[in-house]
């Protein structure tokens, strides 16, 4: 707003790096003010001309409400709040929002862990990590977030940032160059391990699944870290960035000629001889995005060291992911009747 000499702008200062907040400065830098409550991540849609917008305030168990706010944020009135009777009388329990350390023991990141709607604290549940963990993604928000569809399979199930978060900055982000399969594999190991001190959690009974770059890290993850996670599902996943798109390769490990070590590090066919727990891999025979052939070497590397695994194929699928029936019939017969 030239003529007011102000500009309104978004900024993560909130109580957390997930919380979205609004602002208000003048043109000359001073007179910062945050007009939303940092309590709540808030979503802005302002009006045409300026003087009024749309506040959607929310958090990861709070859903959203919606506010008519003036320019300089006073509060008009409410225009629509959410309504969570259902949720409450199917006993959806709420959202816990984690915070841990990672692999480095100095980052702080997040998570969320999701409970079946007949938790029982005195007991003790298998646990399930649903993973993407790629550069600039996230396993934890600040939108609302209803349990797990999973969980009602007697599981609980946790979502973990890795040091590939975004939102935090290059400098965070730098951690991952030429590290990735070790960085944001490495936070989701330690993300698993925050939780061992829960009672309710069966530290001896951990899956990890995920398609694409989840399925990357999930069979990664199994092979890396066999003391934190039990059994796998690995779907249409990178096994080798020399088998992979060099735009988006190149960007993270640089040239394959002059970066031997990192590309190596992040083949999932270096760890094959480690693996221990229970491997389930699928893919499409269709796949325009992840070729075959990254499943493929997968398989032959596993069958080089005489490991035991399971292979799913998908018949002119393309990128795609195993379907959830089979994939919980194969954590149930690996994390709950073995």
């Amino acid at each position: 707003d030239e003529d007011a000499g102000l500009l309104h702008y978004l900024a993560r200062s909130g109580d957390n790096p997930m919380k979205v907040q609004f602002h208000r400065v003048r043109l000359d830098g001073t007179d910062d003010t945050r007009l939303t409550d940092p309590a709540f991540h808030h979503t802005v849609d302002f009006a045409p001309d300026g003087r009024h917008f749309v506040d959607i305030e929310q958090t990861h168990n709070q859903p959203p409400t919606s506010w008519l706010r003036a320019a300089d944020g006073t509060i008009f009135g409410r225009l629509a709040k959410s309504d969570l009777t259902r949720a409450t009388q199917l006993g959806l329990k709420p959202v816990e929002l984690l915070r841990f350390k990672a692999a480095d023991g100095v980052t702080d990141l997040f998570g969320l862990l999701h409970f079946p709607s007949n938790f029982r604290a005195r007991r003790k549940y298998p646990l399930l990590v649903s993973v993407y963990a790629g550069p600039e993604t996230v396993g934890a928000r600040e939108t609302f977030t209803l349990p797990h569809p999973l969980t009602e399979f007697g599981f609980l199930v946790a979502t973990f940032d890795s040091r590939s978060a975004s939102g935090r900055g290059k400098h965070f982000l730098d951690a991952i160059y030429q590290r990735l399969g070790i960085v944001e594999v490495d936070d989701q190991a330690a993300g698993v391990k925050s939780l061992w001190s829960l009672p309710y959690v069966n530290r001896a009974r951990v899956g990890i699944f995920g398609t694409s770059y989840g399925g990357t890290v999930s069979a990664t993850a199994l092979l890396r870290h066999p003391d934190v996670f039990h059994a796998a599902c690995s779907s249409s996943a990178v096994t080798d960035y020399r088998n992979y798109d060099s735009i988006y390769a190149e960007r993270y490990l640089w040239i394959p000629q002059e970066a031997k070590a990192a590309y190596d590090a992040a083949s999932i066919m270096t760890y094959a001889p480690n693996l221990k727990g229970r491997l389930m891999l699928f893919y499409g025979t269709a796949d325009d995005n992840v070729h075959p052939n990254n499943t493929i070497q997968l398989i032959a590397a596993l069958q080089r060291a005489g490991k035991s695994f399971e292979v799913q194929v998908g018949p002119d699928l393309g990128h795609t992911t195993i379907n959830r029936d089979r994939m919980m019939e194969f954590f149930i017969e690996n994390l709950v009747l073995r």
